[in-house]
């Protein structure tokens, strides 16, 4: 009984680790952040500025809405929230998806 219990131990261990390297895989940053759409500025995007652009700094108007800037998971929502910690102007609000606002010219 003493080599069951030993071997059902060691098993588990190992599956807890295995388990815990998978978890680890993902990088810290990765797992902390969400994309934020309509809150950059012109320029300072992280990636996707829409149609004829790039990628990161390519954003060519400010809050662009279909530009986005990683940003701490939960944090999106309260860009442009009446009292919230992250103002923008004229009413606009961080999204986590695309909009239709603040494109440039064609």
């Amino acid at each position: 009984m003493k080599n069951k219990a030993m071997s059902a131990a060691v098993v588990a261990g190992a599956v807890a680790t295995a388990l815990a390297g998978m978890s680890a895989s993902i990088p810290a940053h990765a797992q902390a952040k969400e994309k934020c759409y309509g809150v950059s500025l012109k320029g300072k995007n992280d990636c996707k500025a829409g149609p004829g652009t790039t990628c990161a700094g390519t954003s060519t108007v400010d809050y662009q809405g279909n530009a986005w800037t990683l940003v701490p998971k939960g944090d999106c929502v309260k860009f442009g929230v009446d009292g919230g910690d992250f103002s923008l102007p004229d009413g606009r609000k961080g999204s986590l998806s695309e909009l239709d606002r603040d494109l440039p010219e064609a």
